[in-house]
């Protein structure tokens, strides 16, 4: 099979499974942008087996056509493919090693002083008054939130943020001049903002207009979804691994994988490596808040966001729970004392928690921050930014 060849079976399998999940109503799990004739290629077909795909992804591991460290990057995408596969087909496997398969990372419940430090963190950054964490923490998103009679306000509100987001992120890896990111406002979707690079240089942020819009989150929000986050990373990648290299896979980002964990992670370090040292806060005060009459509370952004980001994990705990069985009761009450999750928004998790292959999406978060973390502490720490928006990397990578 010449590597042509390979590529093209490559996306067919991962356009195959994604066909299987959504006729199971469980969401997508690709990203497709490359040939049309490949996507129609699928959508003509009836349904694939499940186990059929399983033998068709043991078939592109036996044949990768690469030099080493391409073929294994692949490998590690495929093996994330054939583990999905796996699952549809009725194989029951424990989330731990489900998971471990999808991501390429060690994947275990994580013991409660993990949340007991964020929760820490938390109460010393949000400000001093009666109640509990998660009643001060909620107060502080109300303070903060635009009122709904102005949600007009928000894409203008973005353009500004991503003015700014892309000016930093250009600063350390070069950024095309005419490059365009518009903020579409949409409602009845289950997520709170997701960034797409729709090709062409033009992207778009989608915010939920369902939700609270909180001013303290703008460049958290921003960056993560556009600049340095999933935008500036789906642009880079295309212009230079597609573009210059010819890497064709590259148009296929397969959701439940290794590559996904160091996005989500990328996502959830964005604003800091915009601003460091939590210079977000101030410039959200002199451009934002202050013409909103929103005044300085003493909390620390920075710092709220850090333990929201840590509190991630407990959601992946959560997913353990579920997938041993444990009532909805007692797994909502845990999401309550250590995500942070009001009672009344519990419903929504659990239901994206028992979705087919979600509860692995979700530790993806979690351990792409943690793994990002530790590794983006470096001297060189602009110099990894850009390997992150221009490699194709796997967590094994950044594990050292």
């Amino acid at each position: 099979m010449t590597p042509d060849e390979w590529v093209h079976q490559y996306a067919l399998l991962a356009l195959r499974i994604d066909k299987l999940v959504l006729g199971s109503a469980t969401g997508t799990v690709v990203i497709f942008s490359g040939p049309p004739e490949w996507r129609a290629e699928v959508a003509g077909e009836e349904p694939a087996a499940a186990g059929k795909l399983v033998d068709d992804a043991d078939a592109l591991l036996d044949t990768l056509p690469f030099p080493a460290e391409r073929a294994r990057y692949l490998a590690a995408q495929v093996r994330a493919m054939r583990v999905v596969a796996r699952q549809l087909n009725g194989e029951q496997l424990p989330l731990s090693v489900y998971a471990g398969e999808c991501l390429g990372v060690t994947a275990e419940v994580l013991p409660t002083e993990v949340f007991e430090e964020a929760h820490d963190l938390l109460d010393r950054a949000l400000p001093k008054g009666a109640g509990s964490l998660l009643e001060r923490l909620r107060a502080w998103q109300a303070f903060h939130t635009l009122p709904p009679d102005q949600v007009d306000r928000i894409p203008g509100l973005v353009d500004r943020a991503v003015a700014e987001t892309r000016r930093r992120t250009n600063e350390i890896v070069p950024l095309p001049a005419d490059e365009v990111t518009r903020c579409e406002l949409v409602s009845g979707v289950n997520f709170r903002a997701a960034g797409a690079y729709d090709g062409d240089l033009r992207s778009t942020i989608h915010l939920n207009t369902d939700l609270p819009f909180n001013l303290a989150d703008l460049l958290y929000v921003v960056a993560h979804e556009g600049h340095p986050g999933h935008i500036a990373e789906s642009m880079l990648k295309d212009l230079r691994l597609v573009g210059e290299l010819g890497f064709l896979d590259q148009q296929v980002r397969f959701m439940l994988s290794p590559s996904f964990v160091i996005s989500e992670g990328l996502g959830l370090h964005a604003q800091d490596i915009a601003f460091p040292d939590g210079r977000a806060q101030a410039w959200l005060r002199d451009n934002v808040l202050a013409e909103q009459g929103i005044a300085p509370d003493g909390s620390d952004f920075a710092a709220i966001h850090r333990a929201q980001n840590a509190l991630f994990g407990a959601w992946g705990n959560a997913a353990f729970l579920a997938d041993e069985g444990r009532p909805d009761a007692e797994i909502s009450a845990y999401l309550t004392r250590w995500a942070l999750v009001p009672e009344a928004e519990t419903g929504a998790v659990l239901s994206t928690l028992r979705a087919g292959g979600m509860s692995a999406y979700v530790l993806g978060y979690f351990h792409g921050w943690r793994l990002l973390d530790r590794w983006l502490a470096a001297p060189d720490r602009d110099a990894r930014v850009r390997r992150l928006l221009t490699e194709q990397l796997l967590p094994a990578d950044l594990a050292g």
